[in-house]
């Protein structure tokens, strides 16, 4: 069974196609960033990458525009932190259409074993983020030599 709007007096067509123009344009408007809405969201998050060697873990993260100034790397335990700020910087003029999202990130990783915090390198080019995590030796497999007796 369908519901329809019961109205009063007859409708006014050209309100009808205006309103259903906003309600379009408001489900299309590309031009503004959602809102964060939890702790957790921000409106800024960068993509990763973690990929798992026999000897180390790696960890690629899109960060365009940013510089290694602007981003924080800490490591505890196997839980990887990266926060940061992204900027898009002054503006000036009218603005047309606004796609770049700016303000602070922060993504924590949770590793699936431990790592040396001695021997990481990270390293910025052409805007992604390599960072390059040595596993623990504790937790590298070790081959037992197997004795005839």
């Amino acid at each position: 069974m369908d519901l329809i709007r019961w109205r009063n007096g007859p409708s006014d067509l050209f309100q009808d196609f205006e309103s259903l123009q906003e309600e379009i344009n408001r489900l299309f408007d590309l031009s503004r960033a959602p809102e964060p809405r939890g702790i957790f969201e921000r409106t800024f998050s960068p993509a990763v990458d973690i990929t798992e060697n026999a000897d180390s873990y790696e960890v690629l993260c899109d960060v365009p525009g940013l510089d290694i100034t602007d981003i924080e790397i800490s490591l505890s335990g196997a839980v990887l932190t990266l926060k940061g700020e992204k900027k898009t910087g002054a503006k000036d003029g009218d603005t047309y259409r606004e796609e770049r999202t700016e303000g602070r990130f922060q993504r924590t990783l949770q590793l699936p074993t431990l790592v040396d915090a001695d021997k990481v390198d990270a390293a910025l080019r052409d805007g992604v983020l390599r960072i390059t995590l040595p596993k623990h030796a504790a937790t590298k497999p070790r081959q037992i030599a197997v004795t005839a007796k």
